[in-house]
C-alpha cells in the first residue's frame, strides 16, 4: 500500500504539470490565433470569457462524476478531454468557430482541475499530512514548461494547430500512461444522524463550505490582479523600463512557486489556519508596500511578498473543502474553486474599472482589504467539532 501511494502522489504531480502545461501552450499562442481569426484585443476579452465559462461549467460537472464515479475514472477522461480539445483553437480560423472551441477547452480544463484536486484531497488523507501545496507548486512548474516549449516551437516555426496538436498528441498519452497509478475510490463515509436527510431531499451545502469559497474568491481576485496588473504598475505608475517592468510578475510568480513548496511543512507543523492568516497578512504587507512606493526596487520587493503571502492559501481552503465531508469532496473543492476562479476572472476588470476612479497603485488598497479580511477569517479552517467527531469514530 506504501509503494501504491507514492505512485499516486507522483501521479497526480504529473497531472498537476499537465494542467499547467495545457493552458500555458494555449496561453503562448493567443497572438498567433488573434492575428489568424482576425480580432482585436477588445474581442479578444470577450472571447476569454467564454474559456472561463467553460471552465466554471467544467468545474461543477466534473466535481459531481468525481464523487459518483471516483477520481480514479473522472481524472484520465478529464485529462484527456482537456488534452484533445487544446487543438481545437489552433484549427479555428472564423471567430465563432474561436468561441466554441474556447469554451469546449474550458470545459475540459475545469473538469480535470477539479477532478486532480478531488484526488489530490484523496492522497493528502492516505498521507495523512499536508501535501496540496507542492501539486499546485507543480501546475506552476507545468505553465513555465509550456512557454518554454512554446518558444522553441515558435522559433522552428510551427503554425498553432501543429503546436496545440503536438501537445495535445503527449497530453493523451501522459495521461493513458499514468492513469494506473491513481488511487481507487474511497468507501463511502458513515453518515450520522445529524447529517441524514430525509428521503428525496439533496444534502444541503454546510455555511463553512460556502465561507471557503468566498476566501478563495478573495484570495483568487487578488492572484488575478497581480497576473494583469504588475508589470503595468511598474511600467505607467514608476515608470520603468518594459525589461524591468517584467520582474514584477516575474519575482511575483517565483516566490509564488516556491512558498507553495513551502507550505506543506510549514502547515504541517502550525496548522493551515496559521498558513492562512499569516500569509494573507504578509501578502497585504506586500502589496500595501507595492501601493505606497515611489521606488521600484521597493516595489519588486513587494510583488514579491505578496506572491509569497498568497503561495499556501488556495491549497488550504481547497483541502479543507475536500476533507469537510469526504461523500462530497469534489462537488465541495468545485465550489470553492468555482468561486475562487470567478474572482480569478474579476480581479483584472475590478482593478481595471477601478482606475477611471483614482491611480492605478491606490486600487491596489483593495486587494489589501481583501487579505486583511482572509486574515481575520482563518479560523473557518478549523474543522467542526461534529466532523471532527465523526472522523474519530471511524474505524
Amino acid at each position: 500500500m506504501k509503494r501504491a501511494l507514492r505512485v499516486s502522489r507522483v501521479v497526480t504531480f504529473v497531472y498537476f504539470v499537465l494542467n499547467g502545461v495545457l493552458l500555458g501552450m494555449w496561453v503562448v499562442q493567443i497572438p498567433a490565433v488573434e492575428e489568424r481569426v482576425g480580432i482585436s484585443h477588445a474581442a479578444l476579452g470577450g472571447f476569454l470569457v467564454l474559456l472561463g465559462a467553460g471552465a466554471f461549467a467544467g468545474m461543477q460537472v466534473g466535481g459531481r462524476l468525481s464523487d459518483r464515479l471516483g477520481t480514479r475514472t473522472v481524472v484520465p477522461a478529464a485529462g484527456v478531454l482537456c488534452s484533445v480539445t487544446l487543438v481545437l483553437p489552433g484549427l479555428a480560423q472564423e471567430p465563432w468557430a474561436l468561441a466554441v472551441a474556447l469554451l469546449v477547452f474550458g470545459f475540459g480544463n475545469g473538469t480535470l482541475d477539479v477532478s486532480m484536486n478531488a484526488h489530490a484531497v484523496q492522497v493528502e488523507k492516505a498521507y495523512e499530512r499536508p501535501v496540496m501545496s507542492a501539486f499546485h507548486a507543480t501546475f506552476s512548474v507545468g505553465g513555465v514548461l509550456a512557454a518554454l516549449a512554446g518558444a522553441v516551437a515558435i522559433d522552428i516555426g510551427w503554425n498553432p494547430a501543429t503546436t496545440l496538436g503536438a501537445a495535445a498528441a503527449i497530453g493523451v498519452i501522459t495521461v493513458l500512461v499514468s492513469a494506473r497509478g491513481l488511487l481507487p475510490a474511497e468507501p463511502a463515509a458513515p453518515v450520522t444522524s445529524t447529517e441524514a436527510e430525509p428521503a428525496g431531499r439533496s444534502r444541503s451545502v454546510p455555511t463553512r463550505i460556502w465561507l471557503l469559497a468566498v476566501l478563495a474568491l478573495l484570495i483568487m481576485l487578488c492572484e488575478g490582479a497581480a497576473n494583469d496588473w504588475s508589470v503595468l504598475h511598474l511600467k505607467t505608475v514608476l515608470g520603468a523600463p518594459e525589461s524591468t517592468a517584467a520582474f514584477a510578475y516575474g519575482t511575483y510568480a517565483a516566490t509564488m512557486t516556491i512558498g507553495r513548496l513551502l507550505a506543506d511543512r510549514i502547515s504541517a507543523r502550525f496548522g493551515p489556519v496559521a498558513v492562512l492568516r499569516y500569509g494573507s497578512a504578509l501578502a497585504a504587507v506586500g502589496i500595501t508596500v507595492v501601493t505606497l512606493s515611489p521606488w521600484i526596487s521597493a516595489a519588486l520587493t513587494g510583488w514579491a511578498l505578496f506572491g509569497l503571502g498568497l503561495s499556501g492559501c488556495i491549497p488550504q481552503l481547497f483541502s479543507a473543502a475536500g476533507h469537510a465531508d469526504p461523500g462530497a469532496a469534489g462537488t465541495n473543492v468545485s465550489r470553492v474553486a468555482g468561486l475562487g476562479y470567478i474572482g480569478m476572472l474579476a480581479g483584472p476588470a475590478v482593478i481595471g474599472w477601478m482606475t477611471h476612479l483614482m491611480a492605478l497603485n491606490h486600487t491596489f488598497l483593495l486587494l489589501t482589504l481583501f487579505c486583511v479580511t482572509a486574515a481575520a477569517a482563518a479560523g473557518v479552517l478549523r474543522p467542526s467539532p461534529e466532523r471532527s467527531r465523526v472522523v474519530e469514530l471511524t474505524p
